[in-house]
């Protein structure tokens, strides 16, 4: 695959700096990237499809990957009430909705933070982070774990950015490939990587997708890109990989779509980032009055319609829920016996906490 093809593979929303991810493509033959996650419950389309299509074209442009399970990330910021047996769990639960998406796995590296915390040297870059930064500094990364800097964050949260930073380094990641409510540590990691004897680390930001409720914020930039995206903590703004075909309509036909408007319309979000990426076509099914069935071959065909008023935003919701509905039954049926059942059912059980 030439050069072009693979930063194309790779761009997102941003790239810090293509002219470091050119370089390191002609210089290494498989570099190395990575995202993390915290497991903190049931996982919605954001993180079950939609990075999987991302570590994906990770791969394609020749990447290695690696994926950090952040348990003790996920205990420091006090998920899942900071219980690591519990998050443990739901870490494993959601390795299973990537194998059933049909994420080739094998071709991904998962690495647990309960295995980076048992290396001294790990600790070691930790505090090497902290001591070359100030609180003020560190505080700043907050809107990472999901929170916001006027916030009173715990003594654990404190170490979660410097614990972050440090990851990329004893991972070996020369790409750090997350979403963009992560910026700010990817950012921190690019200016403390060289001083504490590290390398500046290319950092590419993804989009985050769109909750399925009118937006309510006045923010703008990042801010708002974060404040819009889908959280599980509003079960009605989010798809869960496990939700059944009658939640998918109820829940989509709600959706905020509001009518030849492509900018932050959550069902056009789906449409771009997940339908026209896992399928060639969509098939909206309609009665001949209002002009009968149609078929998009192309995400561009869509919108023109749309924008245009030829095609109604319920009928643009009938025909995204039945394409989303039609990626989610090999995950339903995954997780309809055997062990992944049983993570299923421990991780419902679990009190979910922001």
């Amino acid at each position: 695959m030439d050069l072009e093809k693979r930063i194309e593979l790779i761009g997102q929303v941003e790239i810090i700096t293509e002219d470091s991810l050119r370089a390191l493509l002609e210089k290494k033959k498989k570099p190395v990237a990575y995202d993390g996650f915290e497991p903190s419950g049931q996982v919605h389309i954001a993180q079950g499809l939609l990075r999987a299509i991302n570590i994906e074209k990770m791969v394609k442009a020749g990447c290695g990957f690696k994926m950090l399970v952040a348990d003790w990330h996920a205990m420091a910021n006090k998920k899942l009430g900071g219980n690591l047996d519990d998050i443990q769990t739901a870490g494993k639960y959601l390795i299973e909705v990537w194998k059933a998406t049909g994420l080739d796995t094998k071709k991904v590296d998962f690495v647990w933070g309960s295995d980076l915390v048992k290396d001294p040297d790990y600790w070691k870059t930790v505090m090497q982070v902290a001591m070359n930064n100030t609180v003020k500094r560190i505080t700043r990364c907050s809107q990472i774990m999901g929170r916001l800097e006027s916030e009173a964050l715990s003594a654990s949260q404190i170490f979660y950015p410097c614990m972050q930073a440090a990851d990329i380094f004893h991972l070996g990641v020369d790409i750090a490939q997350l979403g963009m409510d992560q910026r700010k540590v990817n950012m921190l990691a690019r200016e403390v990587g060289p001083k504490i004897g590290f390398w500046k680390p290319v950092a590419v930001h993804h989009h985050m997708l769109m909750g399925l409720q009118q937006p309510k914020t006045n923010a703008e930039g990042v801010d708002r890109a974060i404040a819009l995206k889908m959280s599980k903590s509003v079960p009605d703004s989010a798809i869960f990989m496990t939700d059944s075909e009658e939640e998918i309509k109820r829940k989509i036909s709600k959706a905020y779509c509001p009518e030849k408007q492509l900018e932050e319309n959550p069902v056009m979000e789906y449409c771009k980032f997940i339908v026209f990426e896992k399928q060639k076509k969509l098939k909206i099914e309609r009665p001949d009055k209002f002009g009968g069935n149609i078929e998009y071959s192309s995400l561009g065909e869509l919108e023109a319609d749309f924008t245009a008023g030829k095609l109604h935003p319920m009928d643009l919701k009938n025909g995204t829920a039945g394409a989303v509905n039609k990626m989610l039954e090999p995950v339903r049926k995954h997780f309809s016996k055997g062990k992944p059942k049983s993570l299923l059912e421990k991780v419902q059980a679990m009190k979910v906490t922001r």
